[in-house]
């Protein structure tokens, strides 16, 4: 909108079908937002409203609350569902702190959506071998690319921990600095957006898919957790003699009671399962273990005032807003019901039944539909909502036939 609209405090209004727009562009059937499909009021959070420094014209970036029109929250709000969340800690005189690593990979221009994607050109003339993982020197060939990311997250106010080359051909990773749930989800969805606006004016391309290459290793979004009480800042997580707490047990409890149910809002599409199937480090299980990436939820080595735990399930695909409430949900149920988790496990293990995650979307969305805990935690409306719309995505798949039936498949008799 306007300039003048927004800073008159003009209204923006959006339906609530939107908020269950399939990422082709369709929607479900109306009885899942309702029959009249009315308006939503589109909420600017005063404190994410940024001018983007590489437009070459003025133009501001408003993150926003979708409220009904009576005030109250959308259920079907992802933001608003991670803020419920949040509430519901404050409640109990707890806050949660976060902190996502991204990963992302740079590409060359991709016109032809049948072909692979490729490394661009560097500066020094030639593509990226995939030789370069945690090299001091590997980003050197996109450096007028990253320079200017750089300046852009510093102009937005997005800190940053570190910042390196994965393992993947022209794979990158980045940490952002812990904090507030709700401020680390707009940081990420923000820095999402950031990275694709840069790369098309160096004429790149940013992909976040979950697994963009074949044979190499996939992108996650991994959610680190702790809990402080208010007030004080003291990590529950640990007690007076640095050793870990009930309250630590109870939260991993929780998390392993809610990955299985919860696999299809970490891992929302199709390509998220061939990350999770091939794991290079991309554990789809419900095991937890202390400093081991084979496991789902790993306890990195630290000291106990920063004891954490990390969600290593979902991908760069999740929604950042969504995974972390969900997330962060199941550790509070966990701590809610004291749940105790399973015995941690370490080396090379075989991932127990009750511990197996859902390996595709079509197995994902049928464990979220039987989930009661899901709606308990998330609502009805919000769960039935998702459900329908991320089956719109998975009919769509099936409605494609892929190169490898065609190319193994046409021979046979």
């Amino acid at each position: 909108m306007t300039a003048e609209g927004f800073l008159e405090g003009r209204r923006l209004q959006l339906a609530r079908g939107v908020l269950l727009q399939c990422i082709m562009g369709g929607y479900p059937a109306a009885k899942f937002y309702g029959s009249d499909d009315g308006d939503l009021a589109l909420v600017a959070d005063p404190a994410q409203i940024h001018p983007l420094p590489w437009s070459e014209e003025p133009r501001a970036f408003a993150i926003c609350d979708a409220d009904e029109l009576t005030g109250e929250s959308s259920n079907l709000s992802t933001r608003g569902q991670l803020k419920k969340v949040i509430a519901r800690y404050a409640a109990l005189g707890l806050a949660p702190v976060v902190a996502t690593e991204l990963e992302f990979f740079v590409f060359a221009p991709n016109t032809d959506p049948n072909q692979p994607f490729q490394p661009p050109v560097g500066l020094d003339g030639r593509r990226e071998d995939g030789h370069s993982a945690f090299s001091v020197s590997s980003n050197n060939g996109l450096r007028p690319f990253f320079s200017e990311v750089y300046k852009c997250m510093a102009a937005l106010g997005l800190p940053r921990d570190t910042f390196m080359h994965e393992m993947g051909v022209s794979q990158f990773e980045i940490n952002l600095l812990h904090g507030d749930p709700l401020l680390l989800a707009d940081q990420t969805f923000l820095f999402k957006h950031l990275l694709k606006e840069v790369a098309l004016k160096h004429g790149l391309t940013v992909v976040c898919m979950a697994k963009p290459l074949a044979h190499t290793p996939g992108s996650s979004m991994h959610i680190h957790q702790s809990i402080v009480e208010i007030g004080s800042g003291k990590n529950v997580f640990s007690d007076a003699d640095g050793q870990p707490t009930a309250m630590f047990r109870h939260f991993i409890g929780g998390q392993q009671a809610g990955m299985a149910d919860f696999t299809a809002l970490f891992a929302p599409n199709v390509n998220s399962y061939q990350r999770l199937c091939h794991p290079f480090a991309s554990p789809n299980n419900a095991c937890w273990s202390h400093d081991n990436r084979a496991a789902g939820l790993r306890i990195p080595a630290s000291s106990p005032v920063a004891r954490r735990v990390e969600n290593r399930l979902p991908g760069a695909d999740a929604n950042p807003y969504l995974a972390i409430a969900a997330s962060l949900a199941a550790g509070l149920y966990g701590i809610e019901h004291e749940l105790e988790p399973s015995e941690a496990i370490q080396g090379e293990f075989d991932v127990p039944d009750h511990l197996s995650l859902p390996c595709t979307l079509h197995a994902a969305l049928e464990r979220l539909k039987r989930s009661q805990l899901a709606k308990e935690l998330f609502g009805t409306e919000f769960i039935e909502g998702y459900i329908a719309s991320k089956t719109m995505e998975l009919t769509s798949f099936f409605d494609e036939i892929t190169p490898w039936e065609r190319r193994v498949l046409a021979a046979q008799a």
